[in-house]
């Protein structure tokens, strides 16, 4: 069984509040942020955070297609970090990985998974995609305007459901407004 899902991140200033979100449909979601990050550590935590829960969830051992718009990120986790690592988290010039702490903590998230990531457009209206981004954006906004804000349900498709968070929440605002992802076996 393939799981699929698209991940996202958002950052209102680029330092500023920031938001990440991972999505497979409207029942299983998850988002989190900060007060002040980048839209890079926002992408990259929404991957680390979908690995994080689809572990939980007794799915390690399934592969996992994550689409996402981060060319940063999917090029940091399949062409870079390989060598990032061997040369002790810094780059060809020397100087020190970027967001190295989410970068290693994905290293040991990917080890033994089949993960394959899949390059989507942002903001052309790929359903996924949209709704991940939308949930990293709604994060980010609330943080911005100090509201409570919308988690998701977490992983709620197949293996062990780690816990209910939903009674940990606020409801969130966007789960009615955003467009569903087409419904597929794969996703089961």
């Amino acid at each position: 069984m393939t799981l699929t899902a698209a991940a996202d991140g958002s950052s209102l200033g680029n330092p500023g509040p920031a938001g990440w979100a991972w999505y497979v449909d409207d029942d299983c979601w998850a988002a989190g942020g900060w007060e002040s990050s980048t839209n890079n550590r926002g992408e990259l935590t929404a991957v680390l955070e979908l690995l994080r829960a689809t572990e939980a969830a007794g799915l390690a051992g399934e592969e996992l297609l994550i689409q996402c718009d981060s060319q940063y990120v999917i090029n940091s986790l399949t062409k870079w970090r390989h060598g990032w690592k061997k040369c002790g988290w810094r780059k060809a010039d020397g100087k020190p990985v970027l967001n190295a702490d989410l970068v290693k903590d994905l290293d040991a998230a990917l080890a033994g998974r089949t993960v394959r990531f899949e390059w989507v457009r942002g903001h052309v209206g790929h359903p996924m995609n949209e709704a991940a981004d939308s949930r990293a954006r709604g994060a980010a906004t609330a943080f911005q305007q100090g509201r409570p804000v919308p988690e998701g349900p977490g992983w709620t498709r197949g293996g062990r459901a780690p816990g209910n968070r939903e009674a940990q929440q606020a409801p969130s605002a966007t789960s009615s407004s955003t467009p569903a992802a087409p419904q597929t076996d794969a996703l089961f």
